[in-house]
């Protein structure tokens, strides 16, 4: 029990839309505020900072932890490890700190994960002769012969392929921003962001309208249900969590990592990866998903979170409303790639220790990611 880790600080940046609030702010000048911030939350522990580990997708490279924790200050021992499993690299970095702490190798680790789409780099492929080619979009999610569709087009597939109709994408899509902008406005974001370059609140979040939504043509697939308004937006932030073993947490509040998996599924429906990901956590914690309160998952598109809480037998159009990102997730705040799944845990964070849960809550984070992969982590109050 004394190795378990515990999830005991978490904060994020407020999310922004990338090329606008953010636009100058590189993805270690994202990281370091958070790093820095959570291990202010900390200090009384003592403990010092044994590794930082940040989940990025698009560069520059150079090891963004081990950057971001200089510019975070933590001095020159504190290495640093760089996470890349797409759209779910936050929540992976989380759960590689958290068995690095499991193993007792490690005391105290700084998780989570940056993302600056605004900096990142352009990519170029070189010619035959040497020279620089033409840029390209991204690198490939799988090799040739395998499906390896851009994740737009995979959303408009899974929807096809599970029923979810259009309606109720732009249902999800506009609850989503309702809840957003209801929890902004109470003000249950401000103990978890850290402002950065005087922004300090998501710039995304609005009132949307059914009849707005619905005017929307499709944005990837002719004659598709995928539109704008029912996808995350391209955005730039960044999160961290401390993770120490239960034997030092010192009475600190927190979540308990009782779970995590990472599992692979059909690389054509990459959105799929969710529920297997989550089905494999419950079972190893030998966890039903009823007695679970909260569940945040990354919501890249309304489609995908649909065909996902279908799957898992969850209606967060109905019964589930508070059940599933209660304040709203990515399609309202943003989505910045290797952040998002730390931002995940740092909601349950928020929704479950600092809203005063019991010990012995449940809440499960989880994302879908761009090749074909799930991963998703039960967390417990303690």
């Amino acid at each position: 029990m004394d190795m378990i880790p515990v999830v005991v600080a978490a904060r994020r940046t407020a999310i922004g839309t990338a090329g606008h609030a953010l636009r100058d702010v590189p993805v270690e000048g994202l990281a370091a505020p958070v790093i820095a911030a959570v291990a202010e939350d900390v200090a009384d522990l003592g403990l010092p900072v044994d590794d930082v580990v940040l989940g990025n997708c698009m560069g520059p490279g150079g090891n963004v932890a081990r950057v971001s924790a200089l510019a975070a200050g933590l001095g020159y021992g504190v290495p640093g490890l760089t996470v890349d499993r797409q759209c779910g690299s936050g929540l992976a970095a989380v759960l590689v700190a958290g068995q690095a702490v499991r193993a007792g190798e490690m005391g105290l680790v700084i998780a989570g994960g940056a993302e600056s789409a605004s900096t990142a780099p352009v990519r170029a492929r070189r010619g035959p002769d040497g020279e620089a080619a033409e840029p390209y979009a991204r690198a490939p999610f799988a090799p040739a012969g395998h499906p390896d569709p851009d994740m737009g087009p995979a959303a408009e597939a899974l929807a096809a392929a599970r029923g979810v109709s259009r309606e109720r994408q732009d249902e999800y899509a506009r609850r989503s921003h309702a809840k957003a902008v209801a929890a902004r406005d109470a003000g249950r974001f401000a103990k978890e962001i850290v402002p950065v370059e005087g922004l300090a609140a998501d710039q995304r979040p609005r009132v949307l309208r059914a009849a707005s939504l619905a005017r929307l043509p499709a944005a990837f697939v002719p004659g598709g249900t995928v539109t704008a308004g029912n996808s995350s937006p391209v955005s730039d932030g960044a999160a961290a969590l401390a993770i120490v073993p239960e034997g030092l947490r010192a009475g600190l509040p927190g979540l308990r990592l009782r779970a995590g998996a990472v599992v692979g599924c059909d690389p054509a429906l990459p959105g799929w990866g969710p529920v297997p990901a989550v089905r494999r956590v419950l079972e190893r914690a030998g966890v039903e998903l009823d007695r679970v309160a909260a569940v945040e998952i990354v919501e890249a598109f309304a489609a995908q979170v649909l065909a996902v809480t279908d799957a898992l037998g969850l209606d967060p159009l109905g019964a589930d409303d508070g059940r599933v990102c209660a304040d709203g997730g990515a399609l309202a705040l943003g989505h910045p790639w290797g952040a998002t799944g730390a931002v995940v845990v740092t909601r349950l964070f928020t929704r479950l220790v600092r809203s005063g849960a019991p010990p012995g809550t449940l809440g499960v984070a989880t994302a879908a990611v761009g090749g074909g992969l799930g991963v998703a982590a039960l967390f417990e109050v303690v």
